[in-house]
């Protein structure tokens, strides 16, 4: 078996091409390579791609010290979740970005993406809170949290979200006393209740 094995990758370089010329294409440098081109969602068309960056940079904009959700690929990130997940969390998404639009043009006359961002808040504070919602708002709250989670999870995962966090590695300790006292007395416990 293994001296098959070790005979096929010299049987098929000898049919395939005269050694010369499999030499001379692999030290020949390639074409230049072609430029990237744009994401091309799988799951959301033109209109509900633009509403979700929008939704992406509300939840998560770009400040001074880091880039926000849309630069960290977090609507990208969402596409490819969804035609991998799929069936009811991708209609979940969708059936709440078309709630939006419809809300939005039922009180300023335009889609949620094209709304100021003041309109934009307002029907978003509608559906943020989950404990000052209105019932007949429920199915919309529960779309809100999924989407709120998935652009959490996409940009907090990305490069641009990692380093966004204040995390610094362990630090040594010469010593190890505990808890620190702020974080017992946050707990409602204090030192005797630590078990060393």
């Amino acid at each position: 078996m293994l001296k098959i094995l070790g005979a096929v990758p010299g049987a098929a370089l000898a049919t395939s091409a005269p050694l010369g010329a499999a030499a001379q294409v692999l030290q020949e440098p390639s074409a230049a390579p072609a430029a990237p081109t744009a994401y091309q969602p799988k799951v959301f068309n033109p209109h509900e791609w633009k509403t979700i960056q929008v939704l992406c940079d509300l939840m998560i904009p770009a400040d001074q010290h880091n880039d926000g959700a849309v630069e960290a690929g977090v609507p990208q990130f969402i596409d490819d979740w969804l035609n991998f997940k799929g069936g009811d969390l991708a209609a979940q998404i969708q059936g709440g970005l078309t709630w939006l639009d419809l809300e939005s043009n039922r009180l300023f006359q335009n889609d949620f993406a094209d709304s100021t961002a003041a309109e934009q808040k307002q029907i978003l504070d509608r559906i943020a809170y989950p404990q000052k919602a209105a019932a007949g708002d429920a199915s919309t709250v529960a779309f809100f949290n999924r989407l709120r989670d998935l652009v959490v999870s996409g940009y907090y995962t990305s490069r641009v979200g990692f380093k966004a966090l204040p995390y610094l590695g362990n630090e040594p300790q010469s010593e190890w006393d505990g808890c620190p006292a702020p974080v017992l007395a946050k707990l409602g416990l204090d030192k005797k209740d630590q078990k060393l």
